[in-house]
């Protein structure tokens, strides 16, 4: 990508997000706007779990959780600030089950038993098809996250088998706000973030969020800094027609990132790491890696009557990661000397364009309500990578007392990147959906999704027998849920659910290989059987979810026991599991969240290196994972929070040979209410230090963060 045009889209945004602010002060001066008095109370987030607000991911029909037939899980704005989370991996804390990590090549979500590549993470419904694109936003722009667990490629697309997660931002609303934020912290922590949204003129409204992070690491050299926007334009035009012009802008450059730490040997049983170790770096001197990323989207709705309403989603993405590092260490046998090998210089080119078209018809099957939602998606998506990767061993250094080299002192490492391959997909898919009351307690949900996947490589290297000059293929998954809700009483429900999911064989298209494409001549399939609960209880100070649910994922991709050169579509994971959350509100003071899950993930029918791994769990998939969540207003002013996670043991490698056991850490939180205006936030999260590994292979581990503690102060004016 022409860094020329990066810099002309960067200077064409801040003019359009200055542009908006200028003219929300001059109209503010030049006509007068009704008063809403906007103040920072302290985050009173109600411990009830969200059953009944109308969401953009369990259905395209607006379904609440409650009339969806699967585990939906919403994690507010609110929410999000009483519980201090930082970044949108902390926000999945709250997600039944799921795990994450944030390891800079390899950002990693493990939800149902399945990992990233078999999760739909996505941008306001937009899927742009690359598990990076997942890198950690920093919160202050997220408006919510919506979670749906299971099979569900009929709403988004191909790569959901284990569940979609829905990030969404802030965007214009109709109404006077504006707040702002800094924060200070451990190991040089220094953050500013603002928030305005202001009405322009009649029927117009503009919004910008801004944040800026600038922090060390515990963690030897390294720094990060992040920027992230998001600046809206909210037209109301009458007669149920709305505009809303939408930009977002993130850019994360580190220095020296951090790719893990290597496993002690004996590397056998309980994988462990040498506490001296823990802190240490073993990157180049100059590791970097850099992210930016441009979104434009263009949102028309079409209240036609009250039955139609119609909206159409125009978006543009582009993003641009570079990388250069050394990122793979391992312990010589006597645990002597690091081993230091992996040098990688890349680029990852990625330019989006699509747009979906979405319509919900409100009608009647006699005297029974039948409501239907339809659309057409369209999206082409290319991504060019410019890989320079020496496996080969780079050096042997002190575990404790070293200096590592610059990068291009490398041998063989020089400066410019040299375009490998061309990646370009092409989706078009048609979908309809309906929710009909085939008595009055009693509704059908149903959907069907087509799609035609054509992907077509381009090689921008030489011309070989493996890696031809050109080579394409189609792929045309039909996806459907198939559910029923009956409201056993006004408070509790029952549901079950048949849910279907396509899913590429090996990990997303957009990074395919030629060997992937040429081997693989189908998406793997997946299928979910599910049965739940939604209920309201104790005279509605308590809310609870349960589900059970069995997943088959079939057609994956298992080595050939006569060509370990081949693959062949015959490989089988199973997920079978039960997850529950409750949230209780006992009094005005007091208010408990938390959900537990239990997964039982194995193959079925899966070689690798001619071996077979029938009845193993995958790797960094845990048994068990909970949370708990308490909020306690010791008075009107002052409110405590404890935030507890457990997650059990996972695998580091396939044979189950190795793993790293199961983790405690406790988060705290302290919040006063100043003036009515201002509020005075502290934490202290991973309160005991607990040393942990948030990713783990079979030679290093990944590890969770250290112990901080940072302070905000709030302010609305």
């Amino acid at each position: 990508m022409n860094p020329c045009f990066h810099a002309r889209l960067r200077m064409t945004a801040l003019a359009f997000g200055c542009t908006l602010l200028i003219q929300a002060q001059a109209q503010a001066q030049a006509q007068t706007i009704p008063t809403v008095e906007i103040t920072a109370e302290a985050p009173r987030a109600g411990s009830l779990l969200d059953l009944d607000t109308p969401l953009d991911t369990a259905s395209r029909l607006g379904l609440s959780a409650r009339e969806t037939p699967a585990t939906v899980t919403v994690v507010d704005r609110a929410l999000i600030d009483v519980r201090g989370a930082q970044d949108t991996q902390e926000i999945l804390r709250a997600i039944p089950g799921v795990t994450a990590h944030n390891a800079p090549g390899n950002i990693g979500v493990s939800y149902r038993g399945f990992g990233s590549g078999s999760i739909s993470q996505l941008f306001n419904g937009i899927n742009v098809q690359y598990a990076i694109a997942a890198r950690p936003v920093d919160s202050w722009i997220i408006d919510r996250v919506e979670a749906i667990g299971g099979p569900s490629s009929f709403l988004f697309g191909s790569g959901a088998v284990g569940g979609s997660i829905n990030y969404l931002t802030k965007l214009a609303e109709a109404r006077e706000m504006s707040q702002a934020q800094v924060r200070l912290g451990a190991h040089g922590l220094k953050e500013a973030s603002v928030g305005l949204n202001s009405q322009l003129s009649d029927g117009q409204y503009a919004r910008i969020d801004i944040n800026h992070r600038d922090t060390g690491s515990p963690i030897d050299g390294v720094d990060s800094r992040s920027t992230q926007l998001a600046a809206s334009l909210l037209s109301q035009f009458g007669r149920g027609v709305t505009h809303t012009l939408a930009y977002e802008f993130q850019q994360e450059d580190v220095d020296r990132p951090y790719w893990g730490t290597p496993l002690a040997n004996p590397i056998a049983g309980q994988a462990r790491i040498l506490e001296a170790t823990r802190f240490k770096n073993y990157n180049s001197a100059d590791g970097v890696y850099d992210q930016r990323v441009h979104w434009l989207r263009s949102i028309g709705k079409w209240q036609v009557s009250d039955a139609l309403q119609l909206t159409n989603t125009l978006y543009l993405y582009d993003a641009l990661r570079d990388y250069r590092n050394v990122e793979t260490y391992r312990f010589n046998p006597s645990n002597t000397a690091v081993i230091r090998s992996a040098a990688l210089l890349q680029r990852h080119d990625q330019r989006m364009v699509g747009d979906r078209l979405d319509g919900v018809y409100k009608s009647r099957i006699g005297a029974r309500r039948s409501d239907w939602a339809f659309g057409l998606d369209v999206s082409v998506n290319k991504q060019t990578r410019f890989p320079n990767s020496l496996p080969a061993t780079v050096s042997t250094v002190d575990p404790y007392d070293f200096v590592t080299e610059r990068f291009f002192a490398v041998p063989g490492m020089s400066p410019g990147f040299r375009p490998d391959r061309d990646n370009k997909v092409t989706t078009t898919a048609l979908y309809i959906e309906n929710r009909t009351a085939l008595v009055p307690d009693l509704n059908l949900v149903t959907a069907l999704r087509h799609e035609r996947i054509e992907l077509d490589l381009t090689n921008r290297r030489e011309v070989t027998s493996a890696s031809p000059a050109s080579f394409a293929r189609s792929y045309t998954p039909t996806t459907g849920r198939l559910g029923l809700v009956w409201d056993v009483t006004p408070d509790m429900n029952l549901y079950a659910q048949y849910a279907t999911a396509a899913d590429p064989p090996s990990g997303v298209l957009s990074t395919a290989s030629f060997a992937d494409v040429r081997n693989n001549s189908e998406l793997t399939t997946g299928r979910q059987f599910e049965v739940g609960s939604k209920l309201g209880f104790w005279d509605g100070k308590g809310t609870a979810t349960l589900a059970a649910y069995h997943i088959t994922r079939k057609n994956i991709a298992t080595q050939d026991p006569n060509n370990s050169a081949l693959t062949l579509l015959v490989g089988e994971q199973t997920s079978q599991g039960v997850e529950l959350a409750v949230g209780l509100q006992p009094t005005r003071r007091l208010g408990l969240q938390g959900n537990i899950t239990y997964v039982d993930a194995e193959y079925q029918n899966y070689r690798q290196g001619n071996v077979s791994l029938a009845g193993k769990t995958p790797v960094n998939t845990p048994a068990t994972v909970a949370n708990l969540w308490l909020s306690y207003a010791v008075t009107p002013a002052l409110q405590t929070n404890v935030g507890v996670r457990r997650v059990g043991k996972v695998y580091a490698d396939a044979a189950n040979t190795l793993y790293w056991p199961d983790y405690t850490f406790v988060d705290l939180g302290l919040s006063y209410q100043v003036t009515r205006d201002i509020m005075l936030v502290g934490r202290v999260r991973n309160l005991t230090d607990r040393i942990y590994a948030a990713n783990v292979n079979s030679t290093m581990a990944y590890l969770g963060a250290a112990r901080t503690a940072d302070v905000s102060l709030r302010v609305a004016f």
